[in-house]
């Protein structure tokens, strides 16, 4: 009552529905509890029925229990829940992003008719713990949301972010995680406030904020302070460089897109960064990460191996770690996940190093594009409303080339007439359509198919139908039931072309393997017993080299050694008790790497052996894997980091692109009209500093060409990491050997990778310093010829390196064309949509276009032969079939149609014939 006679009075405040510390995050480990919970009370009601039907003396527990409500329960919350989604793979940005999502829709959520503006605005207890930025545009706009990078819950499932803790004036390295509530206490400083060498502030008044209010404090009252600049926004958002000189609108674009990108053939990481790249690249998951510190003893493509140190094994082990690499695998988008190891033989390797690369990784860096050499201004209309000019160059370096694998799936059910066969013996089809499978029906690896081709055959039984007296004499004759089955194979699908990389068989537990799934079989059965074989002999020469050591250390001489063979070193006794112990040790160990051996083998080979379990009625299913190479092509859609999005609209020579006075032809041409009105400037600011970190790798490379001494080259790199008004990361060259100087100004060669961090960005000065010591204009406009004349353009024109995604929306996905196909069985007129093979919709507004042009014949055509008119249709087919270009329109079907739905309103509407 007090209370709210204080707020009536003005004192006190009213609870805030949006503020955070009323907003819990419910995790999927709490709400799969509720899901077993509900389980659990179905299961006890059971129970309760059956103890109430008396009999009590024969039952026994397992009588009384069912098990399946629960797994129902949960399995029905994993496999249907709003909350359980697809895992977006389409690269690791977009699947980190998606594993730190918050979403306020689902069970026990809002839905999005009933979320009202203030639920989906930005509020001030967002600051650090949400991300303003990344959500999606439409309709769950503001109801979707990312964790801030530094963000977690506690354990009540609040967010609490992290904060450096001001003692007495002084910054400390303490740090304190605080949740929203906590926070409205205390005045909290900015990261990027002055500070001197012992931490206290500079200034007498500080920006902080209080009460979710921003003002100046003075620094005795400062409680806290940021631990970074970029704790507030989310990790897509944290990866675009100068995005405090973007608009907010065009930086959302910017960190969804970003999700989009298809990994390239090679990845290539940014010149201009925001320093947060290794950390996403090795938190994504997508590399693989030495998980202890040694010596590369063995890489190839699939495998590295790597000798642990000796102060990191434990006792009596191998001493080897085994990683094995993913090769060419499907993700859920259908880009390709393949690993390439980045170490080489004999390198030391830290615990934590990248020792192989994953889908658009470069050296353990995050490389979704390109970096390509852009320059801003029109050209003959081809850069019109954001169009894209591409130059042949990037085609014929594959910059863009992405790899796309398809799952095709074909089963074979049981049916009501009998079960479906795969086979190669399909009706009524051509010897060159069966030319790529083998006998059992299905498609041989390496095989080049496009639209239309059969991959997997397969007949399905037909209803027994009347046959004539002639059918009957021939198959009293030919014994053959040749006409009761139907053909129902797979095909590629249309507009798809591409490379069989591999087949699945998985065959129903009891139902006889054909040869292709044995011969499957056997080569899986093979491979496995290699790999395992392999690592078996990498881990035995590891075990013994110890053994050898211990047994030399216990003074048995090398040369006795060498010639017994090394099952016989185990056998040898030491007088030395200690050496002896470890000895035994390594014994044990030994024996226990045979046996682990062979249970892995046994499992290995009882899971590729034994029948799949498959969905009921299904006793065969054949998974292809087509692979196709896309290289980039006009219609496909391109983006850079800062929203700035466009399709390419052609691809143009490179003779014909403009050129600089060094004959150096730009790659990419953007319209300058997409940069004011978007006012997205950071686009702008990257693309100076990438010309500035380019230059910079073009004198090391011309260092290197001319073979200076590595001293003048130390000399240069030094003052190029020195340059800058407040460096985060110190690099001192004096230290390391001219070695690794050289193995640096090699890694430079293409540019000086930049980091940018958001809202702690370079200065305009900085970039004018870095583009001075690149030899280049300060104004970062340089003068261009045109290509096809060599006249020189009237203006300096901006020209620089920027970071450039293709995104998954590619023309060969969604361009589509029809003729004649499936018509919908009511109105008589064609399907929609690319998936059913459909025609495109005339509708209102087309109509009124053709009325308002006159063009009545056109618009009768397109209202009956090429829409409903059934007769007219397929007169006009057979007609141009016949080389005869007559049209007789006719009733379109969609008018009876209303002539019957006006009869059934008991209205008699009947058509006069004049």
């Amino acid at each position: 009552m007090k209370k709210l006679i204080d707020i009536r009075n003005g004192k006190g405040e009213v609870d805030d529905i949006d503020h955070l510390g009323n907003r819990r995050i419910r995790s999927v480990g709490e709400m799969a509890e509720n899901q077993f919970r509900v389980g659990l009370v179905r299961v006890e009601r059971a129970v309760k029925e059956r103890l109430s039907l008396g009999d009590l003396d024969t039952l026994m527990p397992q009588d009384m229990i069912n098990a399946k409500p629960i797994s129902a329960a949960v399995k029905e919350f994993f496999g249907s829940s709003q909350l359980s989604q697809f895992m977006d793979q389409n690269n690791p940005l977009s699947e980190i992003t998606h594993k730190r999502r918050i979403s306020a829709l689902g069970p026990g959520g809002l839905t999005r008719e009933r979320a009202g503006f203030e639920v989906r605005d930005v509020h001030p207890t967002h600051y650090g713990r949400v991300c303003p930025i990344e959500t999606p545009e439409g309709p769950n706009i503001g109801l979707i949301n990312s964790l801030s990078v530094y963000a977690q819950t506690n354990e009540y499932g609040f967010l609490e972010t992290p904060y450096r803790k001001v003692t007495d004036g002084v910054v400390t390295d303490e740090i304190h995680y605080l949740s929203a509530i906590e926070e409205g206490n205390y005045v909290i400083a900015q990261a990027n406030s002055n500070l001197d060498e012992e931490g206290h502030f500079v200034e007498d008044l500080v920006t902080c904020r209080s009460k979710g209010e921003s003002s100046l404090f003075s620094r005795d009252q400062v409680d806290y302070m940021d631990v970074s600049t970029q704790q507030v926004v989310s990790v897509g958002a944290s990866l675009i460089p100068f995005l405090e000189h973007d608009d907010a609108n065009r930086a959302l674009m910017g960190a969804n897109m970003q999700r989009q990108a298809v990994p390239t053939l090679r990845a290539d990481k940014p010149l201009v960064g925001t320093g947060m790249e290794r950390a996403v690249a090795v938190d994504s998951g997508v590399t693989a990460v030495a998980k202890r510190g040694g010596v590369v003893q063995y890489v190839d493509a699939s495998r590295i191996v790597i000798k642990v140190n000796e102060d990191e094994m434990y006792p009596g082990e191998a001493g080897i770690d085994i990683y094995n690499l993913t090769k060419y695998t499907r993700s859920n988008q259908n880009t390709c996940i393949n690993q390439m190891p980045c170490v080489s033989l004999g390198e030391p390797v830290e615990r934590g190093d990248v020792l192989a690369d994953g889908p658009s990784t470069d050296l353990g860096e995050l490389a979704l594009g390109q970096n390509m050499r852009v320059a801003f201004m029109p050209w003959n209309g081809y850069n019109f409303e954001d169009s894209i000019l591409v130059s042949e160059r990037v085609v014929q370096e594959d910059r863009f080339t992405t790899i796309h694998i398809q799952e095709l799936a074909c089963v074979s059910r049981d049916t009501k007439l009998g079960p479906e066969e795969i086979t190669a013996d399909i009706p009524n089809v051509g010897e060159a359509a069966l030319s790529k499978l083998d006998e059992s029906g299905i498609v041989y690896i390496g095989a080049e198919v496009t639209g239309g081709d059969i991959l997997v055959g397969k007949v399905t039984p037909k209803g027994e139908t009347q046959l004539t007296p002639e059918e009957k004499l021939l198959r009293a004759i030919f014994g053959e039931k040749a006409s009761d089955v139907k053909d129902s194979s797979l095909r590629v699908p249309n507009g798809v072309s591409g490379t069989v990389i591999d087949v699945q068989v998985f065959t129903r537990d009891g139902v006889e393997k054909d040869k292709r799934a044995l011969e499957i079989e056997e080569m899986q059965l093979k491979q496995a017993k290699k790999d395992l074989s392999e690592e078996l002999q990498i881990l035995e020469a590891g075990l013994f080299s110890r053994i050898r050591a211990v047994l030399v250390a216990g003074g048995v001489e090398a040369e006795k050694l060498d010639k017994l063979p090394r099952d016989r070193w185990l056998e040898l006794g030491l007088t030395d008790e200690e050496k002896q112990n470890q000895l035994e040790q390594l014994a044990e160990q030994y024996d226990e790497l045979k046996h682990e051996f062979e249970k892995k083998l046994e499992a290995k080979r009882r899971k590729i052996t034994q029948g799949d379990d498959l969905a009921p009625g299904v006793l065969k299913i054949v998974k292809v894997y087509l692979a196709v190479k896309r290289r980039i092509q006009p219609g496909d859609k391109m983006a850079g980091r800062h929203g700035n999005k466009g399709v390419i609209s052609k691809i143009n020579p490179i003779e014909d692109m403009p050129y600089d006075e060094n004959g150096t032809p730009v790659d990419i041409v953007l319209n300058p009209l997409g940069v004011p009105s978007r006012m997205n400037i950071g686009q702008i600011l990257e693309t100076h500093l990438g010309m500035a970190a380019k230059g910079i790798g073009d004198k090391i490379n011309a260092m290197l060409k001319q073979q200076q001494e590595v001293a003048k080259l130390r000399e240069f790199i030094q003052r190029a990491y020195d340059l800058g008004a407040d460096v985060r990361q110190k690099v001192d060259l004096s230290t390391f050997s001219d070695e690794e100087v050289m193995r640096l100004a090699e890694n430079l060669r293409k540019g000086m990778p930049i980091a940018t961090p958001v809202f702690d960005g370079a200065k305009e000065a900085e970039i004018k310093e870095l583009l001075k010591l690149g030899d280049l204009p300060t104004s970062g406009q340089i003068r261009l010829y045109d290509g096809r004349t060599g006249e020189q353009f009237e203006r300096p024109v901006t020209v620089g390196y920027m970071y450039m995604l293709k995104l998954n929306h590619l023309v060969d996905d969604k361009m589509h064309a029809r003729s004649t196909g499936s018509y919908s069985l009511v109105t008589q007129q064609p399907l929609g949509g690319k998936a059913q093979f459909g025609g495109q919709r005339f509708g209102e507004m087309e109509v009124w276009a053709l009325e308002a042009y006159g063009a009545a014949y056109t618009l009768q055509e397109m209202l009956t032969v090429k829409s409903d008119d059934v007769n007219g249709r397929t007169k006009m087919y057979k007609n141009i079939v016949d080389g005869n270009h007559q049209m007789e329109p006719g009733m379109p079907e969609s008018f009876n149609v209303l002539l019957k739905e006006i009869r059934s309103l008991g209205i008699n509407i009947e058509l006069e014939d004049e």
